[in-house]
């Protein structure tokens, strides 16, 4: 009985001893060796990129017609569809008022004329009866310099009230500001209308021989697109006929909802076959960024509060805040405080401390 029992505590003292051996052999092992992950090279091009974006195509100019004074429309030369040059009289007005004024305003001119004349001769006399001593009072050729200057004034202003009230009689005219298309006409002979409403245009004129194509392109990729760039749309309204343009013009501002930058393709249109309104995609080689680094897709890492890739720097990791660019075929443009030549863990995630030492290849 007594043997058992010193075997038994052997036993148990044995698999003590090779317990604490064992741990110790698993915490020196895990001391000795830093992570391992597999590393990339930035590299410094650029990643052209194919993009497809909706746009919609407008007129290059319209205008909504309203009346500059009150009156009844008198004829009305055009309607809808009507294609129109510069300066074709559209339609005409009549306002009975207006005549009266600017007769009135002629007539009122006339006589301030007269009067001037009549004042300056006046005074032209005076200075010639001046030049006998005595004849003529000081006092008497100021009062008659002053009613000469007076009368010139009144003048020239009731000559300015009658060229007003002609420029009032011209509003009765209603001409086309530029070559287009009559698109909404809302009036006919004998309406009465009112220059204050603007609730309804009298007539709508658009350019249709040229149109704009404008697309809303993302910050990142608008930047790599330039003037003259070409670009080809498909056009949905014509069984998505292929159409191509240069980038004509960018709107030099970002959209904070969107983060978008308007771009514009002069269209020319001279069979009339496309038109305002109508939808497209647009398709485009962005370029990319000139000076850009490249890194694999899998080395950004995007949260919540950044976006950064995870570099090696005296073997240890450092988080770097970038802004990313195209992306193409697994790699991604990258604008950051890099260089060409560093390294960055490959496939990196939020995961990873930035501090730690690592051994990669």
């Amino acid at each position: 009985m007594r043997s058992a029992v010193i075997i038994i505590s052997s036993s148990i003292v044995l698999a003590s001893c090779a317990s604490h051996s064992s741990q110790g052999n698993l915490q020196s092992g895990a001391g000795s060796n830093d992570p391992h992950y597999e590393l990339a090279i930035v590299t410094k091009e650029s990643l052209p990129v194919t993009i497809k974006l909706p746009a919609q195509l407008a007129a290059y100019q319209e205008v909504n017609i309203f009346p500059k004074v009150n009156g009844y429309v008198k004829n009305v030369f055009v309607d809808i569809g009507s294609r129109v040059a510069t300066g074709q009289l559209l339609m005409t007005l009549e306002a009975p008022e207006l005549d009266q004024a600017a007769l009135q305003a002629k007539e009122k001119y006339a006589k301030s004329q007269s009067d001037y004349v009549i004042s300056k001769e006046n005074y032209e006399r005076l200075l010639v009866a001046a030049r006998t001593e005595g004849a003529i009072s000081p006092l008497d050729i100021a009062n008659s310099k002053a009613k000469t200057e007076a009368d010139s004034a009144l003048s020239n202003a009731e000559k300015a009230n009658w060229q007003m009230q002609n420029e009032m009689l011209s509003y009765l005219r209603i001409t086309a500001p530029f070559s287009g298309v009559i698109t909404e006409r809302n009036v006919h002979p004998g309406a009465l209308i009112n220059a204050a409403s603007k609730d309804k245009p009298m007539l709508e004129l658009k350019q249709e021989d040229v149109l704009r194509l404008e697309a809303d392109v993302p910050e990142n990729i608008a930047s790599t697109l330039h003037d003259k760039d070409m670009v080809y749309f498909y056009v949905n309204a014509l069984d998505n006929k292929k159409m191509s343009g240069v980038v004509s013009r960018k709107s030099g501002n970002v959209n904070m909802q969107y983060r978008t930058e308007r771009i514009e393709i002069d269209v020319l249109n001279k069979t009339g076959e496309l038109l305002p309104g109508m939808y497209a995609d647009i398709v485009f080689t962005s370029r990319g960024h000139d000076g850009a680094l490249v890194v694999p897709s899998s080395a950004v890492v995007i949260s919540t509060e950044r976006k950064y890739v995870m570099a090696v720097r005296n073997n240890k990791t450092v988080k770097v805040d970038v802004e990313t660019g195209n992306q193409s075929n697994g790699k991604t443009e990258i604008m950051g405080d890099l260089r060409e030549g560093e390294k960055v863990i490959s496939a990196a995630n939020d995961e990873i401390p930035e501090g730690i030492a690592v051994d990669g290849k």
